[in-house]
């Protein structure tokens, strides 16, 4: 898989993210300042709520634009052995039941699936829960994770 070929998906589903997001505000904005949702009494506050919602899809417009310029200036570096499974780095993880999941580590703001071929590759950050996990380790070491029943057992089986 080519690593720099998955930036550039995440890079487009951000972008794809941000047009719906501002198009999100542009309708809340509208919404909110459209002539018919004057408050008439204190009950009436539809247009307040709307004003509320043109805020937070600014706001997640923003976090959008931020994530979009990180990715932009990531990347990704060949594996290092030595230093183990770092940012950047394409892992392949197999569990208990021999179920083998495919990640790639990113910067904030990327976490989605991508079609690669025929395969699904998570992106997560690094501070997801399974990014630290994986952080320093290498093809054959355990990670485990804390789960809401239990914990969750993975083999690291290729990195690339």
């Amino acid at each position: 898989m080519d690593k720099f070929l998955l930036r550039q998906q995440v890079l487009e589903r951000l972008a794809e993210d941000l047009l719906q997001a501002e198009q999100a505000v542009q309708a809340a904005h509208e919404t909110a300042t459209h002539e018919e949702n004057v408050a008439e009494n204190k009950y009436d506050t539809l247009g307040l709520e709307a004003a509320y919602l043109a805020t937070g899809q600014a706001r997640r417009a923003e976090a959008i634009r931020q994530a979009m310029a990180l990715w932009r200036q990531f990347r990704p570096l060949p594996y290092d052995a030595s230093k183990g499974i770092q940012l950047g780095a394409l892992v392949c993880l197999v569990d208990s039941q021999d179920r083998q999941q495919q990640l790639f580590l990113g910067p904030d703001g990327g976490s989605m699936k991508l079609g690669s071929g025929d395969q699904l590759v998570q992106v997560i950050s690094t501070e997801a829960p399974l990014g630290k996990a994986v952080l320093g380790k290498c093809e054959g070491d355990e990670v485990s994770i804390r789960l809401a029943p239990g914990r969750q057992q993975f083999e690291v089986l290729r990195v690339h």
